[in-house]
Parts: structure tokens; C-alpha cells; sequence
């Protein structure tokens, strides 16, 4: 009976646009699986990698130029809201003053301190409701700046992700084609290996045919 052959190992890829992403092919006694990113792909997926890992170890830290642009918001803020408080009751005082010095001639009575006394009040609430918003400012700047970080790390993870999700899919796919090329090649050995053993056996059956008839 003639010897059988190994079928022979057929690698697998995937092509897309003429361009090879995935391919499957033997290396010795090891069975690989490579994918290729074009120049482009692969300077994003360099980039996503570095900026994630540069920005993951300063995450919460915030650096002197962000601490700075946060304080100079909340200076902004509170300028312009010293400013309207003043701009509300600056003006109620003199005319307060006026009205008191007008009626009385002086300020050394009750009604204007009792008017005073209560226009400083709602001035000091007023103050008290700035320092109040400032602190919530604060807190939404600090989330804020907080949460574009993390949204950018984020993507950078998905997008990185994303690759390796491509990259397994069609490495997937080029080790089907492997497989079915070899599938095919094994089949085909198999049907060799079937006729190649028929004639041999039809061969020994014509010799002893022809041994028989010729001692006669």
C-alpha cells in the first residue's frame, strides 16, 4: 500500500481594499496569527497608548496653569458679584443718608440707624450668598476639569479597544480561511491517498493473473 502524505498546512488572510489586515501561516511547529495596521493606523494606536498612560499617572493632580485658570474664573466671579452687590446697596445707603438728614437734619437718631442697620444686613445675606456660590463654583470647576480628563481617557481606551476588537475579528477570520485551506488540502490527500492504494491493489491482482497463466 503506497505511504500517506501529510496534507499540507494553508495559511489564511483577509484583505480589504487590496490591503492585507489579518494573516494565519505556520512558523515551524507554531500556528500564527498577525494583524497589520496601515502607517496611519498604527501612529493612532501608538498615540492613544502613550497619551493614556501619560495622563493616567497625573489624573487628579492638578498642575500650577490649571490651578491658576480655576482661581482666576472664581476672581472673575466674585468682581462681579462684589461689584452688583455694591452697585444695589451703596445706592439705598446715600439715599438713605439723604432722606434721613433731609427730614431730621442729622444722623444721630433711631430711624437711620434702625435703616441702615437694616440695609447692612441684607447686604451681609447678599455676601454670604456670594461666598456660598463661590464654593459651588468651585466644586463644578473642579468636577468639570475632573471630568474631561476621565471622558479623555475614556476615549482613548475605546479607541484602543476598539483596535484590539478589530484585530481579533479578523484574526479570526484569516484562521477560518487557514482552516478551510486545510481542510480542502486534507481532503485532498485523502482522495490521492484512496486511488493511490486502488491501483496499486488492481497491479497485484494483473501479477498474479499473469503468474497463473503463464505456468500452464
Amino acid at each position: 500500500m503506497g505511504k500517506k502524505s501529510k496534507p499540507k498546512f494553508s495559511s489564511g488572510t483577509v484583505n480589504i481594499n487590496g490591503q492585507t489586515k489579518a494573516k494565519t501561516y505556520q512558523n515551524g511547529n507554531t500556528v500564527v496569527t498577525d494583524y497589520y495596521l496601515s502607517g496611519d493606523e498604527k501612529r493612532a494606536y501608538d498615540y492613544a497608548q502613550k497619551s493614556f498612560a501619560d495622563n493616567l499617572q497625573n489624573l487628579n493632580v492638578f498642575d500650577s496653569d490649571t490651578r491658576k485658570s480655576i482661581n482666576q474664573q472664581l476672581d472673575a466671579y466674585a468682581q462681579q458679584g462684589t461689584k452688583a452687590i455694591n452697585d444695589i446697596y451703596n445706592p439705598m445707603i446715600k439715599n438713605t443718608q439723604y432722606d434721613i438728614a433731609k427730614r431730621f437734619g442729622n444722623f444721630d437718631n433711631s430711624s437711620f440707624l434702625n435703616s441702615l442697620n437694616s440695609i447692612e444686613s441684607s447686604r451681609a445675606d447678599a455676601v454670604s450668598a456670594l461666598g456660598k456660590d463661590l464654593v459651588l463654583m468651585k466644586n463644578d470647576l473642579t468636577n468639570d476639569e475632573l471630568s474631561r480628563r476621565y471622558n479623555y481617557l475614556s476615549f482613548l481606551d475605546g479607541y484602543v479597544n476598539n483596535v484590539n476588537t478589530n484585530a481579533m475579528a479578523y484574526g479570526n477570520m484569516s484562521q477560518q480561511n487557514s482552516s478551510a485551506g486545510t481542510s480542502f488540502n486534507t481532503n485532498n490527500t485523502s482522495s490521492s491517498g484512496l486511488f493511490g492504494n486502488s491501483s496499486n491493489l488492481w497491479m497485484q491482482i494483473g501479477s498474479q493473473l499473469l503468474k497463473a497463466y503463464m505456468s500452464r
